[in-house]
């Protein structure tokens, strides 16, 4: 991999895994537009790391608070503080987790292609748009009931189909149930931190079977800038959410949609 081709890879992860708009369908699409070389397993290990160092680093006082309060109630066997909504972390994970070990193997192997793709940024866009437009708007995070969290917990399990975008449909499912557009994507980003590191760990368990040689330059570079990226997308997200709405991301991926069937069917 050339430096452009490493660049062009951990922006375009750090940016796309935080929007709305599916990391998974950029990061296949881009190389097959490109003619580039797939970046193989090992480069995915490295920028799935960077964009965890930054969810980390950005919700860092939130992810010490939520931690020491579920410590607090494990020991106290009761609700303490924000313990609810640490809870709600960990059980929205559970569906996705599952998902993941049962019907990982079939979605790498067949729904990675571009007509997938094609369906699932159109009716995934359109359903962000219709929850964007519909959604009361009116509660935060820590208002979810365990009904909530497992909702958006499935909602999150059906991203493994390339395309949907994990964050997109979190924020979708937080949108629908009521939620704030920023209180639905701080959810959102605080649900990818498990995830990320679940997909990370069978990513990292695989390479180290593989023996597979390392080129480590490459991959601490596309971690860097896979973090950089994401972070700034993070800031600036959040800041900009509640001016801009979900139109600019429904939008882009109609058009992404359409431009895919148009290249490929």
């Amino acid at each position: 991999m050339d430096f452009l081709h490493i660049l062009a890879l951990a922006i375009l992860q750090g940016l796309t895994e935080f929007l709305p708009i599916s990391s998974s369908a950029h990061l296949i699409l881009l190389p097959i537009i490109a003619d580039w070389q797939d970046q193989g397993l090992a480069f995915d290990v490295a920028v799935h790391v960077g964009t965890l160092s930054a969810v980390i680093l950005y919700f860092r006082k939130t992810i010490v608070i939520l931690s020491a309060d579920w410590f607090s109630s494990l020991k106290q066997r009761q609700s303490v503080g924000d313990s609810k909504l640490a809870w709600a972390v960990i059980f929205g994970t559970i569906p996705v987790g599952l998902a993941g070990l049962f019907l990982g193997d079939y979605v790498e192997t067949s729904l990675r292609s571009p007509l997938v793709i094609a369906i699932t940024t159109i009716v995934f866009g359109l359903l962000l748009g219709w929850a964007d437009w519909r959604g009361k708007r009116i509660r935060n995070e820590n208002q979810l009931t365990w009904h909530d969290v497992l909702f958006i917990g499935i909602a999150q399990a059906i991203a493994l189909i390339p395309g949907t975008s994990r964050s997109g449909i979190t924020i979708t499912a937080g949108l629908m149930l009521g939620l704030t557009r920023e209180a639905a994507a701080r959810f959102s980003f605080l649900l990818s931190i498990p995830v990320i590191i679940l997909a990370g760990g069978l990513k990292i368990i695989e390479l180290i079977e593989s023996n597979l040689v390392v080129d480590w330059l490459a991959l601490s570079t596309g971690a860097f800038f896979s973090a950089v990226s994401a972070y700034i997308c993070i800031f600036l997200f959040l800041k900009m959410l509640d001016r801009i709405g979900m139109r600019p991301f429904v939008i882009y991926r109609l058009a992404l949609g359409a431009l895919l069937v148009w290249l490929f069917i």
